[in-house]
């Protein structure tokens, strides 16, 4: 059987999109296998069939992992694997009720958000105000790096889209909920 390897990106607040191109791939005739690493998708050649993927943030599920697996696999959802507090689902799309997430609903999304946002913006946050922008400041007042102060405000910039896009998600999510 062949395989291939993938590198590819996404964001904590880009899930849908990595459900997007790991059904994509299911379509051209690469299932997904695992992934490792820093993206590295590992993917076995198959059928090409339309397979829906999901992907859930819980840790508090992976302690009582063998529930938290069994009520997906109750409603037809194949596990696959946790990678960086994210659980992997399948389930092919013929086998689908109509637009069937593994979330029921919007408030369900909008927790999702909420675990994402204590397990992995916050020590962002935290990597950020305690590391970073000291570092930022020094470089530029003290020490006169500017080069180094540069290359820190860039990574500081990356930061600060990231938490603005993670926000912006999390916002239109609550706001739907509200309606």
């Amino acid at each position: 059987m062949k395989t291939k390897k993938q590198f590819k990106y996404f964001s904590i607040f880009n899930h849908e999109k990595e459900q997007d191109y790991l059904r994509e791939m299911h379509k051209q005739g690469w299932k997904f296998i695992k992934i490792s690493g820093l993206g590295v998708y590992h993917f076995e050649e198959c059928e090409p069939y339309d397979v829906v993927y999901q992907l859930d943030y819980n840790q508090e599920g992976l302690s009582h992992r063998a529930e938290y697996v069994q009520m997906f696999n109750d409603c037809g959802w194949e596990y696959i694997q946790d990678y960086v507090g994210y659980s992997y689902f399948r389930k092919p799309a013929s086998e689908m009720n109509g637009d069937e997430e593994i979330f029921c609903d919007d408030a369900s999304r909008v927790a999702m958000m909420e675990r994402v946002f204590k397990g992995r913006l916050i020590p962002l946050v935290v990597l950020f105000t305690l590391c970073l922008l000291p570092q930022f400041i020094i470089n530029l007042v003290s020490l006169h790096n500017y080069g180094i102060a540069i290359l820190i405000g860039f990574v500081i910039g990356l930061y600060l889209g990231c938490f603005a896009a993670f926000g912006i998600k999390y916002a239109k999510y609550k706001n739907k909920t509200k309606k």
